[in-house]
């Protein structure tokens, strides 16, 4: 086996309280309050103890590896679980975790990995904090690789012990993206007994071996975790982590205002501003690794016809979709299917979204079966109904079509787009650097019955681009003209339309400490890169 560096094996693959609240502010002046500054400019030694308390916007559906489809959950899961490696904090390269090391084969089927052999489970109902061994590890990403609803870890043909801390993954066909694969939460390591145990509750009662574990869960308003005393890594500074679900944006900003959370996350529209204002609070806002787009229904009802779908995108007003529901900043306009800080982005391909000609539109509708217009229904969150309203009054002023808001919570949204139920929905997603995130999740045609491609696209030229792009090529710039030549096929598809590119954001209190935020809008109190978030007394 040949041993790559880890930089070649990176290319193998309105607010009415808030309103009040803002003119009571002053501006704190701070020119970097929108960088990750605290944790460079903190003075002192880290102190232990404490709660940290977060807001997350939506409760989780499951903590299951196999079964979550959401940021919110992955938020909770990666400080009660550990990846054989992780990103680096700006995604530039891996760095080791529960893997010390590991080796790619000559025809890039196979790689090796040898395991820490320091690595303790969460004491469970059926195990009582026992050590994790190379079967384990076999157990959990086989498991991913034949259950994950999100396919988050495709390819693999099977995991081989090779002793108790060595295993390799073997795989049908080069895989480009494995590497970056197997950083997902949804590929943490967990213990077989736990998993069977409680057979379909254990997405209520994860365990795994990072540095906090799962005490009490309660649906739709709270996860509390507490410090596993037994983490193989750094010891956490805190003693305990609050998940508190608050959906409402004022309600949130409110919660960090009045200390009742240290840190808010999806920081949008007005909230910004109040953020900014307020002396005793810091917004952390930078580019992110996270898109938002509204899918078209390309199997069902009047958007299975390209036509149709054509006059909608071109009757959409992009820009007014961004700048309404983003008046405070925090997102541009998108103009192609992956996130302008991903390196298959260039700016050649904004010259392939549809240009807004609501006359064009009609003239397009005229030709289809719809010619009067429909009615139909769009699936959003609580947080897209800004976004939803715009296009609704778009979409009725421009091609007399009435379209129904259906404000839904996250599992059910999840769950109705999956099964194609939805005739359109707004969605965002977010992942890693390398296009195959973006593009193969949410345009493969195996991806059909997921969250990513539940409208349901299907094009086979687009197939054997992605293909091509993830099998046949190691080389970073051939991997993004493959994915270019594939994103301007998709354009021309109409199968939905591309609206934003989202920061990632969050808000903290003064007392928080050696927080930063991440470019894939993860929440990182502890983990293997060097975080470890502490409270100032």
């Amino acid at each position: 086996m040949k041993l790559l560096n880890l930089k070649s094996l990176l290319l193998v693959f309105g607010f009415i309280c808030i309103l009040f609240t803002l003119g009571a502010c002053s501006s704190n002046g701070d020119a970097d309050s929108s960088k990750n500054g605290n944790a460079e400019d903190e003075s002192g030694e880290p102190v232990d103890g404490g709660t940290l308390n977060i807001g997350l916007s939506s409760n989780p559906n499951t903590l299951d590896p196999v079964r979550y489809t959401g940021v919110y959950e992955s938020q909770i899961m990666r400080s009660i679980g550990d990846t054989l490696i992780v990103y680096n904090k700006d995604f530039s390269d891996f760095e080791p975790s529960i893997a010390t090391e590991w080796e790619t084969s000559e025809d890039l089927k196979s790689y090796t990995f040898k395991l820490r052999d320091d690595v303790y489970f969460q004491p469970g109902e059926y195990q009582d904090g026992r050590q994790m061994t190379a079967e384990d590890v076999k157990y959990s990403l086989e498991r991913s690789a034949n259950e994950s609803v999100m396919n988050r870890l495709t390819g693999v043909d099977s995991v081989e012990v090779n002793d108790e801390f060595e295993i390799t993954i073997h795989l049908t066909e080069p895989n480009a993206a494995l590497l970056a694969m197997l950083t997902d939460k949804g590929n943490i390591i967990v213990p077989k007994e736990e998993v069977e145990g409680w057979g379909e509750q254990f997405g209520s009662h994860l365990v795994g071996t990072g540095p906090f574990q799962l005490k009490d869960w309660q649906t739709d308003q709270k996860v509390d975790l507490e410090r596993h005393d037994n983490y193989w890594g750094e010891k956490p500074h805190l003693d305990s982590v609050v998940y508190t679900i608050i959906s409402d944006p004022n309600m949130m900003t409110n919660a960090l205002r009045s200390g009742d959370i240290d840190i808010a996350t999806d920081i949008k529209g007005q909230s910004r501003e109040v953020i900014e204002q307020d002396p005793e609070l810091e917004l952390l806002s930078e580019p992110g690794l996270s898109i938002t787009y509204l899918d078209l229904n390309n199997q069902k009802g009047p958007t299975a016809d390209p036509k149709v779908r054509e006059a909608i995108y071109k009757a959409t007003n992009v820009e007014e979709l961004v700048s309404g529901a983003n008046q405070y900043g925090g997102a541009s306009v998108s103009y192609a299917p992956i996130p302008q800080e991903s390196w298959g982005y260039t700016e050649e391909l904004e010259q392939y979204k549809p240009e807004y000609n609501p006359e064009e539109a009609k003239e397009i509708l005229a030709e289809t079966e719809y010619a009067d217009g429909f009615s139909t229904e769009i699936y959003v969150g609580e947080a897209r109904v800004p976004t939803a309203t715009i296009f609704q009054n778009q979409m009725k002023e421009n091609l007399n079509i009435d379209v129904e808001i259906k404000v839904v919570e996250w599992g059910t949204l999840s769950d109705t787009v999956s099964k194609n139920n939805a005739p359109m929905s707004i969605g965002g997603w977010s992942w890693y650097p390398d296009p195959y995130f973006f593009l193969n999740q949410l345009f493969h045609s195996d991806q059909i019955g997921s969250l990513g491609n539940g409208r349901g696209y299907s094009n086979e030229e687009v197939d054997k681009l992605l293909n091509q792009a993830l099998t046949e090529s190691v080389d970073q710039g051939e991997r993004a003209e493959l994915y270019q030549e594939a994103i301007k096929i998709i354009m021309g598809d109409y199968s939905r339309i591309e609206i934003d590119n989202q920061d990632s954001t969050a808000a903290i209190s003064p007392k928080v400490k050696g927080f930063e935020i991440s470019a894939d809008m993860s929440i990182n109190v502890v983990s293997p890169n060097g975080a470890n978030v502490w409270l100032e007394e």
